[in-house]
């Protein structure tokens, strides 16, 4: 069975091997570990710093005021050579943000909240950065359930515009980026292995409810986009990430 996830960047380091060293751990990570999961001593967990960095642990004894440990086992974990940003359209009804959760526990490393022309649910300018701090929230939590050492990266909202400028710069890196739309005439998994490279950056965009608009196709596209069809069933805001970023993990060998 696998180890509980904590995350506890502040008492880890990549560049030290804390094998064996004494750790005295505090705050809210470790409340929940003692006041909720009621773990004590001899209890084994893992810390992770969000970076890769993992620290499994030992608990030799815990009070009110924090949890005393001792590292068994200190490694770096590597970060895939293909990285993987999601774009998830704003959505009615949280579907958005199950989206976030289930790419979350699926991998992914960095997403992007875009409030698209036809995106139902808006965030306004006063409250965006509060209704982006619950998807960072919605990943943190994904993050520890999946057992994950990587935490994504969770970017600003943008619009459409400023989208198509973020896509027209990563293709023109190179990177692969997939509109998922119900017009795409390719596959996702003949476009994946018509990019032919072992390294680099995909970029899954989902719309909203009610698809793209023809100038968000015609703007992503002259960007260097493909639209591209995930499967022969039309999916939800809230699933299609999900597939979308299963096929990838398994044809870019993310998933071995």
């Amino acid at each position: 069975m696998t180890l509980p996830v904590f995350f506890a960047p502040e008492l880890l380091g990549a560049d030290r091997d804390d094998r064996g060293a004494a750790l005295s751990w505090s705050g809210p990570e470790a409340d929940h570990a003692r006041k909720v999961m009621r773990l004590g001593p001899a209890d084994r967990l893992d810390l992770v710093d969000g970076a890769g960095t993992r620290a499994t642990c030992v608990i030799e004894s815990v009070s009110s005021t924090g949890v005393e440990l001792t590292v068994a086992e200190s490694r770096v974990e590597p970060a895939p050579a293909v990285t993987v940003t999601l774009v998830q359209a704003l959505a009615k009804g949280g579907r958005d943000e199950q989206a976030v959760e289930l790419c979350t526990e699926l991998g992914v490393d960095r997403i992007v909240p875009w409030s698209a022309q036809r995106s139902i649910a808006r965030w306004p300018a006063d409250r965006a950065e509060k209704s982006r701090q619950k998807w960072v929230n919605v990943v943190r939590a994904a993050t520890k359930q999946s057992r994950r050492a990587f935490l994504p990266v969770v970017d600003q909202l943008v619009d459409s515009g400023r989208l198509a400028q973020q896509l027209a710069e990563i293709s023109r890196r190179g990177g692969l980026v997939l509109i998922c739309d119900e017009e795409g005439t390719r596959t996702l998994t003949d476009q994946v292995h018509m990019w032919e490279q072992t390294a680099g950056e995909i970029v899954v965009v989902v719309g909203p409810e009610g698809g793209l608009t023809d100038a968000e196709r015609d703007a992503f596209r002259d960007g260097g986009g493909q639209l591209v069809l995930i499967g022969p069933t039309v999916l939800r805001s809230s699933t299609a990430g999900g597939a979308a970023l299963t096929l990838v993990n398994v044809l870019t060998g993310r998933w071995r």
